[in-house]
């Protein structure tokens, strides 16, 4: 099978998207004779997961290592998935993955797997193909029951803790703490970047005897006019370039580091560059000038607000391609952009979870919005919409899901 093949074949191997659960994973995991051969940071969070999995990527690199990352979700191809040396891996590479993958799940009774978890296993075996540094590994969903805590981390960072994914990690701060605190080791490194915890990940990491680190106690940062000045548990680091995502995703990439500096050690020259050298599609970026186009992904309160801080204050008048899912917190999401925003354009976007535009509308009024918007059938119908009204000193911004950036994308220039 080919690649779109393959990817046909395991969406269909379980009759649920999501079934949180290491036991039938740990059974093709035992199966596929799966060990680790290198120093693995496993990266949670509610926001903040994959710039902190891309600051880490490109400072390794910088510092000469072979470096494995998997992350999701994808915004074009999947292949974007499973990354070796800053690369994405070949089709041919994911197929022999998969097929291995397969062989296993069949020997041990045809135990069903999800879409994510088949993948995990894949990405596994991909970088088990090669000889590598150190794996960076991106939780897809909560931490505790996620695929991706099959495996033994050196290191484990929790960025952020909101409300998000209620359905399948608890509808408070608490019942989330703890979920994600369950990526957490005993005697290990544990790093979390939210400044005010919930109790529930604080106690779990005492009773199992984590190397917990807080932001704000442990290490911090300062901000500067032209710079910025990290401390860690190694001391100060000072002079810093500003990168393009979160410095609180900066600070959690730096204290891992520094955890692993005995076995991975990183210069401050490696880490210079790799703060300005990083990248991430979708994440703040900046496509187009005159007007200007930023994309962000951004699909919950706390990542909207992180946006809205990110845009900050200005005179340009501001458009928003906005396309959510409907079981999403998208009254919130508003209220943390409504100060940027100045013409909204809803947008209906793929699949059965997605919100209409229209029902994004009747949210948009219900909540204060001045004008009733124009609501578009398609990110890409209302991206040009906005091109052709907005000023060349006005701004363009898509947001609200992964989705609503990648229509944006592929309408800008193609995907392949």
């Amino acid at each position: 099978m080919n690649l779109n093949e393959w990817l046909a074949f395991i969406e269909c191997q379980h009759p649920q998207s999501i079934e949180l659960g290491l036991d039938r994973l740990r059974l093709v995991k035992a199966a596929l004779g799966q060990r680790q051969t290198c120093p693995v940071i496993l990266v949670g969070g509610t926001n903040g997961k994959g710039s902190t999995c891309a600051l880490l990527e490109k400072i390794l690199l910088c510092a000469g290592y072979r470096v494995g990352l998997y992350t999701s979700p994808h915004l074009l191809v999947y292949n974007e998935r499973v990354r070796l040396n800053g690369q994405c891996v070949k089709d041919a590479v994911l197929c022999e993955g998969f097929a291995r993958v397969e062989a296993a799940r069949v020997s041990v009774g045809e135990i069903p797997l999800t879409y994510f978890e088949f993948g995990t296993l894949a990405a596994w075996e991909v970088f088990a193909a090669q000889p590598l540094d150190v794996i960076l590994l991106e939780v897809g969903l909560g931490g505790r029951l996620d695929a991706t805590n099959l495996y033994e981390p050196d290191v484990s960072i929790v960025t952020t803790i909101d409300l998000d994914h209620m359905d399948y990690l608890g509808a408070t701060r608490e019942a989330i703490g703890f979920e994600k605190a369950g990526i957490f080791r005993s005697l290990r490194p544990a790093i979390c970047g939210d400044a005010h915890p919930p109790h529930t990940l604080l106690d779990y990491a005492w009773e199992i005897g984590a190397d917990l680190q807080v932001i704000g106690e442990d290490f911090e940062f300062f901000r500067e006019k032209e710079c910025w000045q990290y401390r860690g548990r190694s001391g100060y680091l000072k002079n810093l370039p500003h990168p393009v995502f979160h410095l609180n995703n900066a600070v959690c990439a730096l204290t891992a580091l520094d955890m692993l500096w005995q076995g991975l050690p990183v210069t401050e020259g490696d880490i210079r560059r790799g703060l300005v050298e990083a990248n991430l599609q979708g994440r703040f970026q900046k496509t187009q000038e005159a007007p200007s186009v930023i994309l962000d992904v951004a699909h919950n309160p706390q990542a909207a607000r992180m946006l809205a801080e990110n845009l900050g204050a200005t005179t340009a008048t501001t458009w928003a391609v906005f396309g959510m899912m409907r079981d999403k917190d998208i009254a919130g999401v508003i209220a943390a952009m409504s100060g940027r925003i100045d013409h909204w354009l809803p947008c209906t976007l793929p699949g059965s979870r997605a919100a209409t535009a229209a029902e994004l509308t009747a949210i948009l009024v219900s909540t204060g919005v001045a004008k009733p918007p124009v609501g578009f059938a398609s990110p890409a119908e209302a991206r040009e919409y906005a091109l052709k009204n907005a000023k060349a000193s006005d701004r363009i911004i898509a947001f609200g899901s992964f989705l609503t950036v990648a229509g944006v994308m592929t309408s800008s220039y193609g995907a392949t």
